[in-house]
């Protein structure tokens, strides 16, 4: 399993009451799961509803591993090795 480090940004940073932490999983969704276990009001945030077996992030989430959109990798199934950097971006409005 890598350990890799999760950067939380507006509302989930609040939620959370932390910016960073570290995790370990071998893939997007299992870090995520992680995620959403330790701070359960973030999985209505995170996912859309639906069994473990068919998880989707919310259309609005945007998630980054080492600056790279999970949409444009492997998605949930993207493999993480150690030392990685992901971070979760909720929509963030303003001016």
């Amino acid at each position: 399993m890598a350990s890799i480090t999760v950067k939380l940004f507006a509302n989930l940073r609040e939620i959370a009451q932390t910016s960073s932490l570290s995790i370990t999983g071998d893939t997007v969704k299992d870090v995520l799961l992680s995620l959403t276990e330790q701070y359960p009001p973030l999985k209505e945030l995170i996912f859309e509803s639906g069994s473990a077996d068919e998880l989707r992030l919310c259309g609005y989430i945007n998630v980054f591993l080492n600056g790279n959109n999970i949409k444009h990798m492997e998605g949930l199934d993207t493999t993480l090795s150690d030392d990685d950097e992901m971070g979760v971006f909720p929509p963030v409005s303003g001016g």
